[in-house]
């Protein structure tokens, strides 16, 4: 939505996985989303449907519902069009450069493409990742973020190879908050085609939230704040440090760095630390638009 309302960010495709839900309905709720705002002409590509190591599935409905946008889903008889794989690789190849790839979910897809088209990868200006927990817990286990944890093997084959990374671990995403406050002003801007879901998404959201994390005082969007960093990366403080993903044990899933003063420093972008106030005016700028 925040895309597709950001003037300055030109989206040119949705890949849909799974995730919280299937790969099907997450496809069909990215198509649906782009239906309401008449951008039929932004081809949604449907990618991974299970872990490159499957053990079991899990999807997370309670987070945000069985169809993945809390109560709201897309019509019955809503019929859209889906583009195939190679699709990835033609909209590289158009633009080259300039393209900003941004992974917020598991990196299972973003993986397969890298395998498929490294000749194109090669091309990508920049990647954009949200996972991991750096010193901080995780949220699908103490050590382990949902991301990261869902195909840890695909984590650490983006990790390795992605040039020009930037990660958005849960030390930042998790501030992210989204408030009853900023959801009633934003509902009530007659110029936003999503207004009308927002209060019902947020709403069933915000219950996990209340009862995961007691006290808080609403709920982080933590994909959000991945395309946030994209235009305003001053908006978070990083570290620079090459980062490793755990892929067996009790700790799988688990994202670290050797943070020891005698360790070297690498190339890849960790964002450790939110500025909310510069957060929630970009937000604000976007989603009260007209």
């Amino acid at each position: 939505m925040y895309c597709i309302l950001d003037p300055e960010i030109e989206l040119v495709g949705i890949v849909a996985s799974y995730g919280n839900v299937t790969k099907d309905q997450a496809t069909a709720n990215a198509a649906y989303l782009l239906d309401l705002a008449g951008r039929k002409d932004i081809p949604v590509i449907p990618g991974a449907s299970m872990p490159v190591k499957e053990e079991s599935m899990i999807y997370y409905p309670e987070i945000h519902g069985q169809n993945g946008i809390g109560p709201i889903q897309p019509p019955r008889d809503f019929q859209y069009q889906v583009y195939p794989f190679d699709t990835i690789r033609i909209i590289i190849e158009q633009h080259k450069h300039e393209l900003i790839i941004v992974d917020t979910g598991r990196s299972t897809t973003l993986a397969t493409a890298f395998v498929l088209f490294p000749d194109q990868i090669k091309m990508v200006q920049s990647f954009y990742v949200m996972g991991g927990a750096f010193f901080v817990p995780g949220n699908a286990t103490a050590l382990a973020e949902a991301n990261f944890y869902g195909d840890p093997t695909s984590s650490n084959f983006v990790l390795q190879y992605a040039h020009n990374l930037t990660i958005t671990p849960l030390n930042v995403t998790q501030h992210a908050v989204l408030t009853q406050e900023m959801v009633d002003a934003i509902s009530k801007n007659q110029h936003n085609f999503y207004g009308f879901m927002l209060e019902p998404i947020f709403n069933y959201y915000y219950e996990f939230y209340k009862k995961s994390v007691p006290g808080i005082q609403g709920a982080p969007i933590h994909d959000l704040l991945t395309i946030t960093v994209v235009k305003n990366p001053t908006i978070v403080d990083y570290i620079y440090y090459d980062a490793t993903v755990i892929e067996s044990t009790e700790a799988k899933g688990m994202s670290f760095i050797d943070y020891r003063p005698t360790s070297k420093k690498g190339k890849t972008k960790i964002a450790v630390n939110l500025h909310y106030d510069e957060f929630l005016k970009e937000f604000y700028r976007v989603m009260l638009s007209e």
